[in-house]
């Protein structure tokens, strides 16, 4: 019979994922900066490439406090909200709409973070993992930050400029 898991594993399953998510968005920021159409999408994708970066040293130091080694697990989520924001990149590409398409896509990606961020906070405070938490909660201020960001950067241009018929 099967070992019975517990909240440590579910933790550390849960770290896995979000250490796999974050490497794979570290890949797609730039691709989503090249292909944004204005300087405040491109310079926020960049900006938020850096970010990402801490987040994953974050998460590093979190495997660390645990004793183990700091690896990914797939995670599907990540990747269809990736694929989607590809296929938005293709299929609006050079038309009005895809900054704010973009926009979405990132938006996506923030509110899975926040949604693992938040349960992982919560896990390692009822873990009693107490270095852990607040490197765990600074991550999921900055994705919480990065949301409110898109969503300003959203409906001030590219939300507007994507209702126009063509790209100017």
């Amino acid at each position: 019979m099967a070992a019975e898991k517990t909240l440590n594993d579910l933790f550390l399953d849960t770290l896995k994922d979000i250490y796999f998510a974050e490497k794979q968005i570290l890949k797609a920021l730039p691709k989503m900066a090249r292909a944004a159409q204005s300087e405040d999408a491109k310079s926020g994708f960049l900006h938020h490439r850096d970010e990402t970066q801490g987040q994953i040293e974050r998460l590093e130091q979190v495997f660390e406090i645990l004793g183990k080694s700091a690896r990914g697990k797939t995670c599907e989520a990540i990747q269809g909200i990736i694929a989607e924001g590809e296929e938005i990149m293709e299929e609006y590409k050079g038309t009005a709409a895809l900054d704010a398409g973009l926009i979405s896509s990132a938006q996506a990606v923030e509110h899975y973070e926040i949604a693992r961020y938040g349960t992982l906070k919560s896990w390692a405070t009822q873990l009693g993992l107490k270095d852990a938490v607040p490197l765990i909660d600074a991550n999921l201020q900055e994705e919480i930050a990065t949301d409110q960001k898109l969503t300003a950067m959203g409906e001030a241009s590219a939300n507007p400029k994507g209702a126009q018929k063509k790209a100017s």
